[in-house]
């Protein structure tokens, strides 16, 4: 059985371990390094964009509790990411570099994928065969493939544009005002915070809503993702919003005063030897000279070398559940063709490598009579489920407790609320989902 695999990223690269490990052959196309994206700076797979955090760990948290789910399913991205990480508190970052060229080491080397390096402008010859196809090309779709998707969708493509953080050079930081700490003390002391006071936050926030902007089109501005929103944008929104947001000091004690800065900016480290920092929160779509201006406003940046600028870029998706087969997952209009990853609906790196899972997944099991979703009391299979569901406004979701909500009693028949709740819903996740790999992963 021939599967084509269209785009190495995160939900095409796990699309592609699965189905190895199920011995099917597979055909995976990367248009890297033969042709860039808007966003993109090198040609190997899952390459990291925007943070180099796959965010949270504690299984308190949504998306902590996704990837200890997708550990449970033997997922070749969070089995590489624990590889390669590097310090961020109770969260899993990695060194971008090192985990992007050991995923691709990793697929290029399974004995039954043929790895073909060039840009599909059609799917005519797809269409044709008797075989699979996955299209995985995620919210940077070619101009020339996103035309052919949308024919074959029969439904326009959405879109929204988000922003990147700039990355700075570590030994350009002035240790002397930035000071090491996470949150509450939580874990080792792996960001760098920039301490501001009232004053300099408030400046900060000016020269922020008068920087000097690349501007999309009024069509795009109304699609800027929630999610990604530059630090300009969240500016103009009100003088504390950024303070009650992405600089929120709460947690955080300057070991200089003793006492809780007013605002902060948190950086977190890019790669193993600490070398390079990303401003956490601050993706911007600002000019490059404004940026150079802006973070010399941050207290300690004042000499700070920037390494990677941030950048706004277009991410497009598609109204998934209106062509999606429900007893498939593949599409209505042919059972063999699939989509999987943030083209569909999905919001983040883990969220991404997770539908590429049960896209295969789904593949699979339609093919030996084995129920093709997730369960849905776990992250994963209710993001696969929210794939499915129709609404007037189908907007990228990332894994949160919301899509498994439901009400727990303790003995006494009174409703259990908070962190108690959350950790009862992740071990129940968790249990199930061992249960589900053992009866339905063999």
């Amino acid at each position: 059985m021939i599967v084509n695999i269209i785009g190495a990223g995160f939900a095409g690269v796990e699309a592609c371990s699965f189905l190895s490990k199920k011995g099917f052959n597979i055909n995976l196309y990367e248009m890297r390094d033969k042709k860039l994206t808007e966003a993109h700076k090198t040609k190997f797979f899952a390459e990291l964009i925007c943070s180099n955090s796959f965010k949270s760990l504690s299984m308190t948290n949504a998306h902590g509790l996704l990837k200890k789910e997708m550990e449970e399913l033997d997922s070749l991205i969070i089995k590489t990411a624990y590889e390669y990480r590097v310090p961020a508190g109770n969260s899993l970052a990695v060194d971008r570099d090192k985990f992007a060229r050991s995923v691709t080491k990793k697929i290029k080397n399974l004995p039954n994928v043929n790895f073909v390096n060039e840009e599909i402008t059609s799917l005519n010859d797809f269409l044709k065969k008797d075989e699979f196809l996955i299209i995985a090309t995620g919210p940077l779709t070619s101009e020339k493939l996103q035309e052919e998707i949308i024919k074959l969708a029969g439904e326009k493509s959405l879109f929204f544009f988000d922003a990147v953080s700039p990355i700075i050079d570590a030994s350009t930081i002035n240790y002397d005002i930035v000071f090491p700490q996470s949150r509450y003390n939580k874990g080792d002391s792996d960001f760098l915070n920039a301490p501001f006071s009232k004053e300099q936050y408030e400046t900060l926030v000016e020269e922020l809503k008068n920087a000097d902007k690349v501007l999309p089109s009024d069509f795009e501005e109304k699609k800027i993702f929630e999610g990604c929103m530059p630090v300009e944008s969240l500016a103009l929104r009100g003088v504390n919003t950024l303070a009650f947001g992405p600089m929120k000091p709460v947690g955080l004690i300057d070991p200089k005063t003793g006492k809780e800065p007013y605002a902060v900016v948190q950086l977190r480290c890019e790669n193993i030897n600490k070398s390079m920092y990303n401003l956490v929160g601050f993706q911007t779509r600002m000019k490059w000279h404004e940026q150079k201006r802006i973070i010399k406003l941050i207290p300690g940046l004042e000499n700070a070398e920037i390494l990677r600028y941030g950048v706004i870029h277009k991410n497009s998706y598609l109204n998934f559940p209106l062509i999606a087969d429900k007893n498939l997952y593949s599409i209505k209009k042919n059972k063999n063709i699939y989509f999987a990853g943030q083209i569909t609906g999905v919001e983040g790196y883990i969220e991404s490598a997770a539908s590429g899972l049960f896209t295969a997944y789904a593949l699979w099991s339609g093919l030996n009579n084995r129920t093709i979703l997730m369960p849905d009391k776990t992250i994963i299979g209710a993001l696969q489920k929210y794939t499915l569901t129709q609404n007037k406004n189908y907007q990228p979701m990332a894994g949160n407790f919301g899509l498994i909500e439901r009400e727990i009693l303790n003995k006494n028949g009174k409703k259990i609320k908070g962190q108690d709740k959350r950790q009862i819903m992740a071990e129940e996740s968790i249990s199930i989902i061992k249960k589900f790999f053992h009866l339905h992963f063999n």
